[in-house]
């Protein structure tokens, strides 16, 4: 049976956090997944009004270690409107907001429910892989469809978890579930753009504790999956000026996009437009699943090595 552990930060927020008493078993390639793959283990972490000018400007030394280590775009970009749960949502489906309908910006999941198209936590459950998601915004829920996420947290009501509280719960979920698609959602720059300002020093201290927690994420990854025996993406959903964000300015539509780990290319700057639609179609094409919505987004195969793009070659098509 899980034992039941209650941390200070935990208990302030009314939470149980399950800790299972061993390792799950080793993840099998699911036989729904008729495709090729390049790898059974994908996480995806998205900093949250992270503009990229900011991480060489803030000196995040863990993003620029990815950077260095595997391909990256520094002009990506995201949907119009450039908001947290219309890009979030684009980022996860691999369609814009036209088609998947979330155009607000709130947590309105009493009223709407879960997002209607195909998420990709839904594709990946579907070939039978094991999903999880920590969510630092309750309005993210939105992505949480019903049967979808193994295993889900967010916040309730207006509450905001810091990268700290995200990261000590995912930490410890992908040591002991060792799922196959993990997605965490770190929330500090957008918190501290809004409240101080886009690129103040109060946003570099935010960016700089973002940039540690993913490196506490690759930690626990490395320790359930084994150095080199997963694939991450880490990108933004959108970046901001002054206070605010959300219309089509670079500052705003620019996004980070990095990709690092098993099966990426060590070749620094990608050629070619990378989109935020682009993310959901890279982890399909990274697990051999195939998707069963028209995406708009295709894979960033360029980031990939050959013997990947070989790999995966069976689900090019079907995407």
């Amino acid at each position: 049976m899980p034992l039941i552990r209650t941390t200070a930060a935990t208990a302030a927020l009314g939470l149980a956090v399950l800790v299972m008493p061993g390792r799950a078993a080793e993840p099998r390639w699911p036989a729904a997944s008729d495709a090729g793959a390049v790898t059974p283990h994908v996480v995806v972490i998205s900093i949250d009004g992270l503009r990229p000018d900011a991480i060489a400007d803030y000196d995040a030394r863990v993003l620029q270690r990815l950077m260095a280590e595997g391909s990256y775009s520094l002009s990506a970009r995201t949907i119009t409107p450039s908001r947290t749960l219309p890009s979030h949502t684009s980022m996860l489906t691999g369609v814009p907001p036209a088609v998947h309908g979330i155009t607000w910006n709130t947590d309105r999941t009493g009223e709407t429910g879960a997002v209607e198209v195909q998420t990709v936590f839904e594709a990946v459950k579907i070939a039978g892989f094991s999903t999880a998601a920590f969510f630092s915004k309750s309005k993210l829920k939105h992505l949480n469809k019903p049967g979808t996420l193994d295993h889900a947290q967010a916040p309730t009501g207006l509450s905001v978890f810091s990268a700290a509280e995200t990261v000590e719960q995912a930490a410890r979920y992908i040591r002991y579930r060792r799922p196959n698609l993990v997605f965490v959602h770190l929330a500090e720059p957008d918190a501290a753009g809004h409240s101080i300002g886009w690129m103040s020093f109060a946003y570099g201290w935010a960016v700089r504790r973002a940039d540690g927690a993913v490196g506490e994420i690759l930690e626990a990854a490395d320790d359930a999956y084994g150095e080199g025996n997963y694939s991450v993406i880490v990108t933004s959903d959108h970046g901001g000026h002054g206070r605010s964000h959300g219309d089509d300015s670079d500052a705003d539509m620019q996004i980070p996009w990095i990709a690092w780990g098993a099966g990426v290319l060590a070749s620094g700057q990608l050629d070619g437009l990378v989109r935020t639609v682009d993310t959901a179609a890279t982890v399909l094409w990274l697990l051999g699943v195939r998707s069963g919505a028209d995406l708009h987004g295709r894979p960033v195969v360029s980031a990939y090595t050959p013997e990947a793009r070989l790999a995966a070659g069976a689900t090019i098509s079907g995407l």
